[in-house]
């Protein structure tokens, strides 16, 4: 099975091609350029790189979020656009999810830590957020301010995503030798992405893609006081 996968979650972005469950290349995509400006010419040539036709993928993937409005948009119509055009399924994966998949994958992840925060920027200082303990998620997606998520958490964990990147010294203030960090921090999403797609379509769903929805995610309500998850 050929899953052709697209992030644009970031402003860089990335595409992949994972193939039987294997990741085949990950592209990443040009920080200096636009989203739209990229595309389709980045997936192009992922596709010339590794000689493969788009009659020869069997499922696409998209990052449905969260992230920007309008990479959001850009990204999840150009994989509407080519799995209408070739009659394949399409896969929507939170942006969240996979960034949890490639800490729980990454080898220089510190070991006996189950427990994964995953932090995308937002706007005005704020991150969007999730917490992952052993591969499940702990509750809705969040976005807030990283002071905020830090005094809602417990225990050691480990910290991924450009958000995690750019607050690390808040990260350590807080949180000193119990906080732990993912290597690379902000990886590429797009293997990722690819990879559930496939093991979605190996279990056999078969998603429309008309069904794809961008992830919207709530901001928290510090008032609430949540106890700690």
């Amino acid at each position: 099975m050929l899953v052709l996968s697209l992030d644009t979650t970031s402003r860089a972005g990335s595409c992949a091609l994972v193939r039987d469950g294997r990741v085949v290349r990950v592209q990443a995509g040009d920080t200096a350029r636009e989203q739209g400006g990229q595309l389709p010419g980045t997936l192009a040539t992922l596709l010339d790189r590794e000689s493969v036709t788009l009659g020869e993928i069997d499922g696409y993937g998209v990052a449905i979020g969260p992230g920007s409005f309008t990479g959001l948009r850009v990204g999840i119509a150009t994989m509407q656009g080519l799995a209408m055009a070739t009659g394949k399924p399409l896969v929507g994966v939170s942006a969240l999810a996979a960034l949890a998949v490639l800490a729980g994958a990454g080898r220089e992840t510190p070991a006996g830590h189950a427990r994964v925060v995953t932090w995308i920027e937002a706007w005005r200082g704020d991150v969007f957020s999730a917490v992952y303990d052993g591969g499940r998620a702990l509750g809705e997606p969040i976005v807030a301010h990283p002071n905020d998520l830090l005094h809602r958490l417990e225990g050691a964990a480990v910290f991924i995503g450009d958000g995690a990147a750019r607050h690390m010294d808040v990260i350590r203030a807080a949180w000193g030798n119990k906080a732990h960090f993912a290597a690379p921090i902000a990886p590429a999403l797009a293997g990722a992405v690819a990879t559930v797609a496939s093991e979605v379509l190996r279990s056999g769903e078969q998603p429309s893609p008309h069904a794809i929805r961008p992830l919207y995610v709530r901001r928290f309500d510090t008032g609430l006081r949540p106890s700690p998850v």
